[in-house]
């Protein structure tokens, strides 16, 4: 722990050489601890983070948490995966919460290896950055600094890796503005996790509720040794020098091993700083695509068969037919043209007999017209239990 907290403050310290200086809104961060085991663990950082200020780092920010163990329930109306599915701020339990700043907030789960961030605009309306946001800003920032010491881009193969989960104006901008590879894995950590180490040689990876990290294979740590041999007795300023020490110092701040929510904050903390970015600069990089997702109860689950990667139904095979004209037909409605397109898809539970549906289109109506076909198609075609579903409404239009 001591040691990514110091490579937190090495990485922060590189923006001292561009005068770089922490916004007023971003200098107290406060953390829902979801009533779990990650709350106290916070309190042994602040710890470390006031040894790193009387040494000199005054650039981090002050931590306020929220929400420990015995407070209210664990993940009760609070953690990153309550506020992440339910898209609402975290219930605040813990009695001196009351009139905390809500400009930079963040929330991990109750274990503490899932994280996402949110806040508050000056007209009170809630605001969430999830897994999907963090993975565009992680890859961004690693790419810019790669780019810094290889123009090229060709000595390290940097790439993100998604599930069918994620938004698809998230795909859309790490492939056109970020220019990175993207791979879409099937659901579930163990398998983006061997993604990103098959496919990258710096590979990132962000589950829509926070989950993930970034994992550096050899030819990252080959690349770091000849680029310190190159520009050892260059200038400290110089943008490829501070390149160099920003991506030295990132595995020992970032667990490589499984999600951990600490370490993730350090990292997203440390590159919004740099960048002198807040929350809401954060989140117009792009417009999330409204979504939905439901589920249909089904006699056995094993009627349907998915790809490899769970974007398309193989089985019932009627049914991917039918999804891809019910696709077309939204884009067509709501004149996608070169935007994102209408999505949807849908797969087998792990847990029950029931098939969960996801819809994405431009329109929060449009997301939840397409999901509600893709719940009236499930139940015709794979045996649906019951009532054949009900239309879906959501309330936020």
């Amino acid at each position: 722990q001591w040691r990514g907290a110091m490579s937190y403050a090495a990485l922060l310290r590189t923006g001292a050489v561009s005068g770089g200086k922490r916004l007023p809104s971003m200098s107290k961060l406060v953390i829902d601890g979801a009533c779990g085991i990650g709350a106290p663990k916070i309190e042994k950082f602040q710890r470390y983070f006031a040894m790193l200020r009387a040494e000199g780092c005054t650039s981090i920010p002050m931590l306020h948490t929220v929400n420990f163990p015995g407070d209210g329930p664990l993940n009760d109306d609070c953690g990153a995966e309550f506020v992440q599915k339910q898209q609402l701020p975290p219930k605040l339990y813990t009695k001196s919460a009351s009139g905390v700043s809500k400009q930079y907030m963040t929330s991990y789960d109750g274990d503490a290896d899932r994280i996402v961030f949110h806040y508050e605009d000056e007209a009170g309306r809630f605001h969430l950055l999830d897994g999907d946001k963090i993975a565009v800003l992680v890859s961004s920032f690693i790419q810019e600094e790669l780019r810094c010491i290889d123009p090229d881009g060709k000595a390290v193969n940097c790439g993100v890796v998604q599930t069918a989960y994620a938004n698809g104006s998230s795909t859309l901008y790490l492939k056109n503005v970020v220019k990175t590879n993207v791979v879409i894995a099937k659901t579930g950590v163990k398998f983006v996790h061997a993604a990103a180490h098959h496919h990258f040689d710096v590979g990132v990876y962000f589950e829509a509720n926070g989950h993930g990290t970034v994992l550096f294979g050899p030819k990252f740590y080959a690349f770091i040794a000849a680029a310190d041999a190159r520009l050892r007795g260059t200038p400290r300023h110089n943008r490829a020098n501070i390149a160099l020490r920003r991506l030295r110092v990132l595995p020992a701040l970032v667990n490589q091993s499984v999600g951990d929510a600490m370490s993730d904050m350090m990292l997203v903390d440390a590159i919004l700083f740099l960048r002198g970015w807040d929350l809401s600069t954060w989140a117009k990089l792009y417009p999330d695509m409204p979504s939905k997702q439901a589920k249909v109860k089904v006699a056995d689950r094993a009627v349907i068969c998915t790809n490899d990667n769970e974007t398309a139904a193989i089985s019932p095979e009627a049914l991917q037919t039918a999804l891809q004209s019910a696709m077309d037909a939204m884009a067509s409605q709501e004149n996608a043209g070169n935007g994102p397109k209408p999505r949807c898809f849908v797969r087998p539970s792990g847990t029950e007999d029931a098939v969960r549906v996801y819809a994405e289109a431009n329109s929060q109506r449009g997301a939840d017209s397409l999901a509600s076909e893709a719940m009236m198609l499930i139940h015709k075609l794979c045996g649906g239990v019951g009532s054949p579903p009900q239309p879906l409404i959501t309330n936020r239009l």
